[in-house]
This record gives C-alpha cells, structure tokens and sequence, in this order.
C-alpha cells in the first residue's frame, strides 16, 4: 500500500514508514506530548497526525507494545506505560538468554562491569534493612546444600545488592543478564567440585564489604566473582551442551 497520493513522489516501503511511525510517536512521549499513563489520541487521528496510514499506525503501535512502550487497555484504548526499566528492558534478558558460545562470554564482561558499579553503590547506599536481607541470603545459601536452593538465593543476594544501588535501570539490565547466567552457574556447579564452596566464600566477601561501607572492597569482590564464572566459560569449560 502507498503513503503517498496518486502522481506522487513514489511511497516509501512499509516497513520504513511503520519504523517512522514509530519513531514520531516515540519523541512525542520524548518530547512530553505524551505522558506515561496518558491515552493516545485514536487511530484515526494519529494517522492524520502523523500524515500515515492506519495500517502503518496500528503496526508501530503493535512494536511499541511488544517493547513495553504502550500497553492496550480492553475497552479503554492505548496507553503509554510508566515507563519503568524492567519493562523496556525486558527484551534485554531475551537477549540474553539465546546467547550462546563467544557472545555468552561478552554479556558476562558486561555482567562483571555492572555488578561491581552496582556493589560499590550498594555499599555506600544500602540501607540497614537491605544489608539484613542480603545477609539473610547468604546465611540460607550456607544452610544447605540443594543446588537449586542455593542458586535461587544466589539470585537473590545480587538481586537485593542491585535495589540496594539505587540504579532501576541498572537493576534492571543485571536481572536479564542473570537469569541467563543462572544456567550457567547450574552447569559449573554440577561439573566443577568446589564450585558451590567458592560462591559462599566469594558472596561472604561481597557481604563483609557491604556491612563495613567499602564501596572499592566491594567493587573488587563482585568483580572477581563474576570473574570467575566469566574465566571459566573463556577456558572453554562452560561449552554448552546441545542437550541441555
């Protein structure tokens, strides 16, 4: 279908005016026009507004809404959404989670950046009900020895130290690199004797840290403890199994 009148400049392709479509509507919500929680005008009045067909405008609304951007109310209409990280990142963790071989070792050299930045702010932010909560995962992952029980609190101690940094969109980034980590750690922690050892020492440390308000010695040791499961999978031992 063409954008532009009969005897025209020839239209651009669908899919490069659906991308302006969304484009436009994006720097609208940029701009202020829109704001989170507010209705869009309706169909026909954002194509007139953006000088587009309906079509093109129901598609870059469908994107916006799989990016977390708009969500469709039953009945009500399309709204903007809050905005919040974890929703417009969350295509982030998809990412994430299909990575595989030389691209798994990279997201994990991001992973050891943004968990030492997120350490190092936690320390110097953490409240005293927060570092009683990162305590209380570390002293349940050393109360037992379930390999899912202790990757669960695994998950938690470097969840709470994330809120705990005060950065949402930092947090949010972390939890999609963690949840495709969480296998990785599950494969070391059944072929490598030991391993599950070392994470309670190496979460211990992060602790100490954290309770003595050392932003540096906290950054250090999140660091070697991303580092070490970065290591591993660069030393070719976290090849993954097809089978898995």
């Amino acid at each position: 279908m063409n954008e532009s009148p009969p005897g025209g400049p020839p239209a651009a392709p669908k899919g490069t005016v659906t991308r302006r479509a969304i484009e436009r509507i994006k720097a609208m919500i940029g701009e202020g026009l829109l704001e989170p929680g507010q209705r869009l005008p309706t169909e026909r009045d954002l194509a007139a507004e953006l000088g587009i067909s309906r079509s093109s405008v129901r598609e870059a609304v469908r994107a916006l809404t799989v990016m977390g951007v708009l969500e469709a109310r039953h009945g009500s209409g399309i709204y903007v959404t809050q905005l919040r990280a974890g929703d417009l990142l969350e295509t982030f963790g998809v990412m994430a989670d299909l990575s595989r071989g030389p691209r798994l070792v990279e997201l994990l050299e991001v992973r050891r950046v943004l968990e030492s930045t997120a350490a190092a702010l936690a320390a110097a932010r953490i409240t005293p009900e927060q570092l009683e909560a990162v305590e209380g995962h570390l002293a349940a992952m050393n109360a037992t020895d379930d390999p899912e029980e202790i990757l669960a609190r695994d998950l938690a101690f470097h969840r709470e130290i994330a809120a705990a940094a005060g950065n949402e969109t930092m947090a949010a980034i972390l939890e999609g690199l963690s949840s495709r980590t969480f296998r990785a750690r599950v494969r070391r922690g059944r072929r490598e004797e030991g391993a599950f050892a070392r994470t309670r020492r190496e979460h211990a440390a992060i602790h100490r840290a954290l309770a003595a308000r050392d932003p540096e010695a906290a950054r250090a040791a999140a660091a070697a403890h991303v580092g070490g499961v970065e290591q591993w999978l660069r030393d070719g031992a976290g090849r993954e199994d097809p089978s898995t």
